[in-house]
């Protein structure tokens, strides 16, 4: 991956708060929530009930896609990203304590019983983007720079040739 690129997926991870996080339902059917979220690099961390139907999604199919946007005053300032990637239901200890600090810095206000991983019915997940598009009207209107995040993937979808 360009480091430039990297640098702006980066940047627009570190500075946004939410996402929207499309999920497969059962019935086969998408399903997207928005979710605040804290992220290490590229790797990206949220908690949400255990019991709720985006946990039961994700444990049924890995298969997530999701969206970041910043704020913009006009279209000429649009960037985000959106991503088709690999979630994960934290299970160990210290990954579970890494993402409660995570989320525990990015929201220090009212995020401590949460984060501590000692609430019952919390769980933690952990989102690997595999595919990720990166949009930048600064460039242009609709501009998108598509990237892989894996070793040789190249994004499959990408429609412009």
């Amino acid at each position: 991956m360009d480091a430039s690129i990297r640098e702006e997926i980066l940047s627009i991870l570190d500075r946004a708060n939410d996402m929207t996080l499309a999920t497969v339902r059962q019935d086969g059917y998408p399903q997207a929530t928005t979710v605040s979220y804290a992220n290490d690099g590229l790797d990206i961390y949220f908690g949400c009930a255990a019991d709720s139907q985006k946990a039961w999604n994700i444990n049924r199919n890995r298969k997530v896609s999701l969206t970041v946007n910043l704020p913009y005053a006009n279209w000429g300032e649009i960037r985000g990203i959106s991503a088709g990637g690999l979630a994960d239901c934290l299970t160990d200890p210290q990954e579970i304590a890494r993402a409660g600090q995570l989320l525990l810095e990015k929201f220090p206000q009212g995020i401590a019983e949460y984060a501590s991983g000692a609430l019952e019915g919390v769980a933690f997940f952990k989102v690997v983007p595999k595919v990720i598009s990166v949009l930048d009207y600064r460039k242009g209107f609709g501009h998108t720079d598509l990237v892989g995040n894996a070793p040789g993937l190249t994004p499959a979808w990408d429609h412009r040739g």
